[in-house]
């Protein structure tokens, strides 16, 4: 299970990069959302994990 935490700003972000944080939910700062474990996740975990905090629980 992972729990991620949005913690920089999504403005100077690429589109692509915005178009992955809405994919995993994430709108506002310090906004947490928890997913299971699986390669599309971590996928999209990879594309802005310079934006995210990662805990796995």
């Amino acid at each position: 299970m992972y729990k991620i935490k949005l913690v920089r700003s999504r403005i100077g972000c690429t589109p692509k990069q915005r178009q992955t944080l809405d994919a995993l939910g994430l709108k506002r700062i310090r906004q947490e959302k928890s997913f299971e474990e699986a390669p599309a996740v971590a996928g999209m975990i990879a594309k802005v994990n310079h934006l995210i905090e990662v805990t796995k629980s």
